[in-house]
């Protein structure tokens, strides 16, 4: 009886240390790959926005999960980090409340975004602006790109237009709080849309919109945590496997 548990617990063993070898493979190969996207990208200068204005680029090794963003501001334009500005204090208070503070999430989350470069402030003075359309469609193959190397099992577009390359083009108050399955280029994702965390938007300051936040800050903290880590190697067993 003894052997029969002893194997048991050998068979669980190799079982554990098989899937932490595919997932260290897989994050390597992984971690190449966004090395030569991030140069590629760090090199682009296909729109004519100014000059020192050159892509946001998130340093995640073996991310999970990605974040897609609007497009950096200028905060993000000048120290070179994605959502690090106000807005970024914000997303990152939500993500806290979800259970992940912001270094956990820098490492985990790929932070991506429709368009990668600081637009310029907004003609009125107030937040910035919204890229147009042909940037959006210059961007567009980065993000592509992105997708199919993280192939991220969680997908978290963040303020409406991200949301629209993702989901239909409904009210966010029918959005914010749920959670849907997606195919995209890199495969299938379950996304779940943030409202943009901007002191321009009015959005979140509404009382019943700050359930549907809440909700949605829940579905994330549920969802990332569920994700396996591969740098957290599963322990030898310990303890024999009860008789069947």
């Amino acid at each position: 009886m003894y052997r029969i548990r002893r194997n048991r617990v050998r068979t669980a063993t190799r079982a554990l240390s098989l899937q932490y070898y595919a997932l260290t493979m897989r994050a390597t190969l992984k971690s190449r790959a966004l090395v030569q996207h991030r140069l590629a990208l760090g090199a682009c200068q296909r729109c004519e926005l100014g000059p020192g204005i050159r892509p946001v680029i998130s340093q995640a090794t073996n991310p999970r999960a990605m974040l897609v963003g609007q497009a950096p501001g200028k905060v993000e334009a000048e120290g070179g980090v994605p959502f690090s500005g106000r807005a970024g204090q914000t997303l990152f208070r939500w993500l806290a409340r979800a259970g992940i503070d912001e270094t956990t999430a820098r490492e985990i989350i790929y932070i991506s975004a429709v368009t990668r470069c600081y637009p310029g402030a907004h003609q009125s003075g107030r937040g910035d602006r919204v890229p147009n359309r042909q940037e959006q469609e210059s961007c567009a193959d980065w993000l592509e790109t992105e997708l199919r190397i993280v192939k991220p099992a969680v997908l978290i577009p963040v303020g409406r237009l991200a949301i629209e390359r993702f989901l239909p083009d409904i009210p966010l108050s029918a959005l914010i709080g749920t959670k849907r399955t997606v195919e995209h280029a890199g495969g299938r994702s379950l996304v779940i849309p943030l409202p943009h965390p901007s002191g321009a938007s009015s959005w979140i300051h509404e009382s019943d919109n700050k359930v549907l936040l809440e909700k949605a800050i829940e579905l994330i903290g549920e969802s990332l945590l569920a994700q396996p880590v591969a740098k957290n190697r599963p322990r030898r067993a310990s303890t024999p496997l009860k008789e069947a």
